[in-house]
């Protein structure tokens, strides 16, 4: 096992020459516009899957992952040059689906906005049911001891203050 920063470092740097070799040293016609956006390595260094996406149709697409899975064999020569470690990790490409996620959240976040609208416009007009203030208040002319029985309860059967002002049971 190798420690965590050690290995982000490492991913980091895979990123960087996948991303260089695909702009730069990998000439096929089937790659399209690709972008890297993100590399992970295990713990033991030995695997590594290298996160891309593409722009363009679903057979654009599918061209990209041809060419690059037929470069993998250069791409990795040449991450075990440039990263000198002991044994070069394997590389997997895996298409990221960063954007179709994105554009689901859209889809759905429009959705929300056209629910909300909607709701909105029929409360737009509507008046509350009831009171406009359904809480009770008492009343500012009564006193409240008035509304306790003769066992010193109110109407919920709360204990209410006595006659001396503490709580408990009036004195008698």
């Amino acid at each position: 096992m190798v420690d965590a920063a050690r290995a982000r470092k490492l991913a980091d740097r895979i990123q960087q020459i996948v991303a260089e070799m695909l702009e730069r040293r990998i000439k096929d016609p089937r790659l399209g516009f690709v972008t890297v956006t993100d590399t992970r390595i295990t713990n033991d260094l030995r695997d590594a899957t290298v996160y891309y996406t593409v722009y363009g149709s679903d057979g654009e697409r599918a061209e990209t992952a041809a060419a690059l899975e037929s470069a993998k064999g250069v791409i990795r020569s040449e991450v075990g040059r440039k990263t000198g470690v002991r044994h070069t990790p394997s590389i997997t490409f895996v298409m990221d689906s960063l954007m179709e996620n994105a554009a689901h959240i859209d889809d759905l976040l429009a959705q929300a906005r056209a629910k909300d609208a909607e709701v909105a416009r029929a409360a737009q007009g509507a008046s509350p049911a009831g009171d406009a203030n359904p809480y009770r208040e008492p009343d500012s002319g009564e006193d409240e001891d008035d509304d306790l029985d003769e066992d010193g309860l109110d109407a919920h059967g709360a204990v209410g203050d006595g006659e001396d002002g503490r709580s408990g049971r009036p004195s008698s």
